[in-house]
């Protein structure tokens, strides 16, 4: 137990250039892991968790990797993420099995729109966290405006713990406001940290920082809020342990401050990431025991009963319970990323597949350093390790005997964009058939489907980014060519009106016929329901047998893949089932599957479909000269600017747009402001599209679906 007390699962998140690798390359050579520092827009071998040449080439971070590196007697299972919302998933699936984050946030750019979600998804998985204002070096860099920016945005309690002295080119270092010293880093590297007495100029601004930091505190502990008034000092070790307390119960963030890049800074946070965020014993985890969940439906004869939740033990003798999070299909098979929860994962054994019931012998056990792995033999409560060759999918749970429980599975967006896909020579069908199916498993977010009418393959992800780097890795990793079609907003429709329907299904050939009659409403839901589809059974006096209402909504539910605007996904459908009727001997559950599907199908056509289109978050940073024609632009692309604030020279545009309208923005972008603007986007909702861009919309739909019919034929 003691050791796992000193263990911290910790994820670096942040918005894109924000420094997330450059600060974990730091933490990696700091901690002795690495032995030289490698940057991620260097000339040199590039930063070591961006290992991917495609991450190289770009500077950017695509996939999440993992490492472990040891500090002050502490164990830190460190996973860089990316900042790019195209790769959301891969910040999901981190967070959702570690127990601590440190959100990395630009001294310039402060709370930018990518902060914003990775703070919405740290608060999903109830994860505690550290901030860390990055870049003090930069022009205009300025500590207390994000600060203020993480309270009014995030809705947080930010406290700084440390205080900078200068900033920009004039960067120093820090003050430590609880220990009341300064910092200074020493050597090449700033290796060498020292603890100074804080120089005179900062003597004044110190102490009113200090001041504040425990007047925020004391709103937390009550000892603390009377030494206060009664001017008291109020022991060190307390502080320590009141912020680590409020920062677990997510009452508040401790804020620190530093430059990855200029080597400062580093070393502290790695301490506060020690003292402050949970170990695996600090955070209660809960699944749901599958065996009394199953035995309580039955009791009550229905399926709708609340799952039955268990917590968790943080043992090595209690019965394994680990979840697989992450899935990289290799040449020789499948590498898996495991967060082991309770009891032992040992190398040979094997254990069950909770989604599938089979059991699946663990042959391989590695520890993961970027791409680089350790054989291990057995893998404890708390660790997060990586088995080579299992066959599984992301969000599956592991058990061994005497337990049987599911872990909650990963948050998965849907994909916002499509485009066709297929190879230039006949040769790369095989070739391609198989990089989209490694990728598919890979990343939930990364749809591959065909249609149907043209046979066509399609690609659906988060964005163009998203699709532009597996179509490149397509090129690469399987030498394939492909001939791509202009991507394709990912439109869904949705009905306006009530419909009540009476309908009725008879077929009668040689032998049994098929006999099945229903009766009742279809309805819209409100726009903020979560479920795209709502059944509800009113069905009195068996008027329809109880096994046959299932088979009336697996047949409705089937009618919602293509709706009859053009061919999109239906969402927002409420169906009451009230009477209807059977025969004797042609009723059978196809029979109402289908009698299910054609109802439905035909009376979409009567409900006044509406036309959604995927809405994006848009935050445009440019120089104040260029404002008017940004925001000019943005209006003629049917974009509703939401505010704007000025720093610096710069202007931030936040705005809402058609995703629609975004395609080519990059480009354009650039030509309107010389290069010197930049942009991030992300997804925000489903809107209905006005009634003139909806009749434009499906006629050219209607058209690209002829043109391709008369192709295939």
């Amino acid at each position: 137990m003691a050791s796992l007390k000193t263990v911290r699962n910790i994820g670096i998140s942040a918005h894109i250039d924000s420094g997330k690798t450059t600060l974990t390359e730091r933490m990696l050579f700091y901690s002795g892991r690495i032995h030289k520092i490698g940057e991620v827009k260097g000339d040199g071998d590039g930063a070591t968790m961006d290992f991917m040449d495609l991450e190289r080439e770009r500077g950017i971070t695509i996939t999440s990797a993992a490492t472990q590196v040891e500090w002050d007697g502490h164990t830190l299972n460190v996973i860089d993420t990316p900042g790019h919302v195209d790769f959301t998933v891969e910040v999901e699936r981190s967070l959702r099995v570690l127990d601590g984050a440190v959100l990395v946030l630009c001294a310039v750019g402060g709370v930018q729109s990518q902060s914003l979600t990775v703070d919405r998804q740290m608060k999903r998985y109830h994860v505690p966290r550290i901030a860390f204002v990055n870049k003090m070096d930069r022009t205009g860099a300025d500590f207390d405006s994000v600060v203020a920016q993480m309270k009014e945005k995030l809705g947080v309690t930010p406290v700084p713990l440390q205080m900078p002295m200068g900033s920009g080119a004039d960067f120093e270092g820090m003050i430590d406001l609880i220990e009341q010293q300064a910092y200074s880093f020493e050597g090449a590297q700033g290796e060498t940290v020292q603890r100074v007495e804080i120089p005179e100029q900062y003597l004044e601004a110190a102490a009113t920082a200090r001041a504040a930091m425990l007047e925020t505190l004391s709103l937390f502990s009550d000892e603390l809020m009377m030494a206060l008034l009664e001017e008291q000092e109020f022991p060190t070790e307390q502080i320590y342990k009141l912020i680590r307390e409020a920062t677990l119960g997510h009452e508040l963030v401790p804020v620190l401050c530093g430059t990855a890049f200029r080597n400062k800074g580093v070393q502290p946070l790695l301490d506060a990431v020690c003292r402050y965020l949970p170990s695996p014993l600090d955070r209660e985890v809960h699944a749901i025991d599958v065996d009394a969940t199953e035995k309580a439906r039955q009791e009550a004869d229905s399926q709708t009963v609340d799952a039955v939740r268990t917590p968790l033990s943080t043992s090595a003798s209690d019965p394994l319970v680990s979840m697989a999070f992450k899935t990289v299909v290799e040449q020789f098979g499948q590498l898996t990323y495991f967060r082991v929860y309770q009891g032992e994962l040992k190398k040979g054994e094997s254990y069950t597949n909770v989604r599938t019931g089979r059991k699946v012998r663990f042959g391989r056990l590695v520890r993961m350093h970027a791409d680089d792995r350790v054989d291990i033999d057995v893998a404890g409560p708390g660790d997060i390790i990586a088995v080579v060759g299992v066959d599984c999918a992301s969000g599956d749970t592991f058990c061994s005997d005497g337990a049987n429980y599911a872990l909650e599975s990963i948050y998965v967006p849907e994909p916002v964009i499509r485009l066709s896909i297929e190879p230039l020579a006949r040769d790369g069908a095989d070739r391609l058939g198989k990089a989209l199916e490694r990728f598919r498993r890979e990343d939930p977010t990364f749809q591959v489907s065909s249609d149907q009418e043209t046979g066509e393959t399609v690609i659906a992800g988060m964005g163009q980014l998203h699709l532009e780097v597996y179509i490149e890795r397509i090129r690469r990793e399987y030498r394939c060519e492909v001939v791509v079609g202009e991507p394709k907003v990912a439109y869904r429709e949705r009905p306006t009106r009530e419909v009540e329907f009476n309908f009725r299904h008879k077929k009668q050939t040689g032998g049994s016929g098929q006999y099945a009659h229903v009766v009742g409403r279809m309805y819209p839901l409100d726009e903020e329901a979560e479920a795209p589809f709502e059944f509800v059974n009113s069905v009195t006096q068996g008027r329809i047998p109880k096994e046959y209402i299932p088979s009336v909504e697996a047949g409705m539910r089937r009618a919602l893949e293509k709706g009859p605007l053009c061919e999109c996904e239906i969402v927002g459908v409420g169906v009451e089932l009230q009477d209807g009727s059977y025969h004797e001997v042609d009723s059978s559950e196809m029979a109402f599957n289908i009698c299910g599907f054609n109802c439905m199908r035909e009376n979409l056509q009567k409900a006044g479909m509406a036309l959604l289109e995927p809405i994006m978050q848009l935050e445009v940073e440019t120089p104040d000269d260029y404002q008017g024609s940004v925001t000019g632009h943005l209006a003629s692309k049917r974009g509703v600017v939401t505010g704007t604030t000025t720093r610096h020279g710069a202007t931030i545009i936040n705005a809402e747009v058609p995703l629609a309208s975004m395609f080519d923005y990059a480009n354009e972008l650039r030509s309107m402001t010389q290069g010197k603007a930049s942009f991030s986007m992300e997804f925000a909702r489903y809107k209905q599209v006005p009634r003139n861009i909806q009749e434009e919309v499906v006629e050219r739909r209607r058209r690209e679906k002829d043109e391709r019919l008369v192709a295939a034929s």
